[in-house]
């Protein structure tokens, strides 16, 4: 029982991370609804399960995050692109960290009620429907952007700590807001992940093992937690891509605002 539900909840990591509902929102409503107190605020295991994830960021996006890797502190004109890409991927990435270590406490404390949660995905509704409705395209590529839009959209991701405020929701909206058409929004916003989430990762894990709080199952319920969310990481990506191409946020928002209202009255029900 213990390996299905580690790999429902790797599933639901890999889905969540990448499309714009919330993978911290799921992660806190999926094992409260049916009662995996196991796998509840399991520090440890939602850290391995964000890594798997990150490995589908470097799986899919690789040959892109080399190419800037490379360009980042060349001289070529050829690389002048990718290296003012890796830079503004850096700039977002800063102030995301900056928002992460100030809010820190604040952001940690909310995860302990689970209304909080829908509400923020109602507001994760609000972001996409915004986005949609004011978003103007003015930039065929990411790298056009100016270093204040790239820090926005890493403002955006940093509140996104919040758990119901979708990363990849608010920093699609925010690319799209500052220019940027979906696909690309999406691969900024996919490109800015996988730092994020390595740092991100490695802080928690820091914590979570000098505090000794919580522990991972046995290696292989690991092993197949880790393996279901890179596996349906690189899935989502693939597909949220595809789906930009042509259509729009609006069945996230409608999915985000349904998902947060039937929380938030499921949590005032029980009191």
């Amino acid at each position: 029982m213990e390996l299905i539900q580690a790999v429902v909840l790797g599933v639901v990591q890999g889905i969540a991370e990448f499309l714009p509902i919330s993978s911290s929102g799921h992660l806190v409503i999926v094992p409260e609804l049916f009662g995996w107190q196991e796998f509840a605020g399991n520090v440890s295991f939602d850290v391995l399960l964000h890594l798997g994830t990150l490995v589908a960021v470097f799986a899919y996006f690789w040959s892109d995050l080399w190419r800037l890797l490379m360009a980042a502190f060349s001289s070529d004109p050829d690389k002048a692109a990718d290296k003012r890409l890796a830079w503004l991927v850096v700039a977002g990435t800063f102030i995301t960290g900056v928002i992460g270590l100030a809010f820190d406490d604040f952001f940690k404390s909310l995860f302990d009620r689970v209304i909080w949660v829908g509400l923020f995905l109602m507001v994760t509704s609000v972001i996409l429907v915004v986005a949609e409705r004011l978003s103007t395209k003015r930039f065929d590529a990411p790298e056009r952007m100016t270093w204040l839009q790239a820090s926005l959209i890493g403002l955006a991701q940093g509140f996104a700590i919040m758990p119901g405020i979708s990363r990849s929701g608010s920093t699609i909206s925010a690319g799209l807001l500052t220019g940027l058409d979906r696909e690309q929004a999406a691969r900024f916003s996919f490109l800015l992940s996988a730092p994020i989430i390595l740092l991100a990762s490695g802080k928690t894990a820091y914590d979570a093992i000098s505090s000794g709080a919580s522990s991972l199952p046995s290696l292989p319920v690991s092993i197949a937690a880790f393996a279901a969310s890179a596996i349906a990481g690189y899935v989502s990506i693939a597909w949220l891509l595809n789906y930009l191409k042509k259509r729009s946020l609006y069945p996230f928002a409608v999915y985000t605002a349904l998902v947060g209202a039937a929380v938030v009255a499921w949590q005032l029900w029980l009191v």
